[in-house]
């Protein structure tokens, strides 16, 4: 996912539906510096990490 959609996602009150390692996440924060984001996935949101956008899939 490239940075500009990722952005548009964490700041929109719409869900999307965006996946991480096959699992639906929720994306809290874009970090401009290192093509990351912050999310949790929607079922554990305990469970936060950081990943890299290439990682995550809009469907």
């Amino acid at each position: 996912m490239n940075k500009q959609r990722a952005q548009e996602i964490a700041s929109s009150p719409v869900m999307a539906n965006v996946t991480y390692n096959g699992a639906a996440i929720y994306i809290q924060h874009v970090n401009d510096g290192n093509d990351t984001a912050r999310i949790y996935p929607l079922d554990e949101p305990e469970n936060e990490q950081e990943v890299l956008l290439t990682n995550l899939i809009e469907h």
